[in-house]
This record gives structure tokens, sequence and C-alpha cells, in this order.
């Protein structure tokens, strides 16, 4: 299999990038990732995590019940468990009712329909997994664990912070909207990229990761490396 993805990937054109999966979701309407799928990310070895330390900053109050448009927008997201630091993009709509998704696979993006991290509900931010180049923002998401921690740095500079409480694999046709998108009484994030087998016929990912996690208090603890 993983010679055959290879194979696959030398016959297209390098310009093309994995965009995120057909998972419809229900915000004010459907709406859809758009699919243009490339080869999987487990045709990429998964070698050293590059080393990434928490942001520094004045630690984010927890959530209220109160004040959404009040917290600053994202602006910077931390992943240390996975090596990844990278600005956040403003994700919308697109004009046919689809989900924007980023141009490049080197940032991720704040669904801006969503909370802002810091506000009751969840606050979703998706990126890519790989694309014929190498590695996306995202390539190993799958490989975060429950108590790992995620940081957003705010556009005020204050730093929110969530552990993670569950890493799930979600086939397209199961895609669970309403645990992802639905409302929750405190403070959210939900980190979501493509994943699982890649089907050539269909030319997508047959399934989406999905990283769930809440706001916790500030400080922390030096997170795990591989």
């Amino acid at each position: 299999m993983t010679r055959g993805r290879h194979a696959t990937r030398a016959s297209r054109p390098a310009g093309l990038i994995t965009l995120l999966a057909g998972t419809l979701i229900a915000l004010g309407g459907v709406i859809g990732f758009i699919v243009n799928s490339l080869p999987a990310s487990s045709g990429y070895p998964l070698g050293p995590t590059p080393h990434v330390d928490a942001p520094r900053g004045r630690a984010a109050a927890l959530a209220t019940s109160a004040g959404g448009h009040s917290v600053p927008r994202p602006v910077f997201l931390v992943v240390p468990a996975i090596g990844v630091r990278t600005r956040l993009i403003r994700l919308g709509t697109t004009s046919a009712g689809t989900l924007q998704v980023p141009t490049t696979t080197s940032v991720a993006g704040w669904y801006t329909a969503s909370a802002r991290p810091g506000a009751i509900g969840p606050a979703v931010i998706a990126g890519h997994v790989d694309s014929v180049a190498g590695e996306g923002v995202f390539f190993r998401l799958k490989t975060l664990r429950p108590g790992d921690k995620i940081f957003i740095r705010r556009a005020d500079g204050t730093v929110a912070q969530f552990v993670i409480t569950a890493v799930t694999l979600y086939a397209k046709t199961r895609f669970p909207t309403s645990a992802v998108y639905g409302p929750v009484p405190y403070a959210a994030i939900r980190l979501i990229t493509c994943g699982g087998v890649f089907d050539h016929a269909t030319g997508s990912y047959l399934s989406n990761v999905v990283v769930y996690g809440h706001q916790i208090a500030g400080g922390h603890r030096a997170s795990r490396h591989k």
C-alpha cells in the first residue's frame, strides 16, 4: 500500500495540497469542507518532533457565561507535544456555503463562526495533514494524547491554555456534527484534520481526526516530546 501511495504522489502536480475532509457541519446552515485530497499522511514516516516551548504571556482568565465577543481574537497556536507553532488565519465560508480552508499546508485557521478560544463554546481550528511536498501543520495531530496541552495566543497578548481530553478518528459518513460543533457550557477547543485511509478511487480521505479539549487555568508543566 505504501509503495502504491508513493507512486501516485509522484505522478500528481506538486502544487496540489491536501484539503480538509468532506464533513458536513450545522452552524447557521449546512456547510461542507471542500474535498480535494491527496495521499494519506501514512505515506510519510514520522520523524523527530521539532522542539516547541509553550508561549509566554499573561494567562487568560477562565471563561464565564458572558462576553463571548469581548474575548480577544486568536492569532497564534502552539501545541508542544507535536511541535506545532503557527499563526492562525481566519476561516469563514465561501460563496457556495462551504468552509474555507487554508491555502497552504503550513498554517492553521480558526473558523470565525465558532467561539473564540477562551469564550464559552467550541473554538474550531482546522489545518492540513500533508501535501505532495511533505508534512502539513497537523501531520502529527493523530499522535496527541489526553493530557497534552494546547496554547492559543490572543490579540491582546494573553495566552489561553487548554488540555486535551480525547483524540478520535471518525469515518466521514459518521461524523458527529453536534459533538464537534454543538454548544457546550464551557470554553472548548476542537482541532480537525484529515486522517485514516486515503481512497484513490474517490480522491479523498475516508476519515477525520478530531482533538477535543477544554480551557484550564494558566501555568503549565513541560510537555512531552517524541
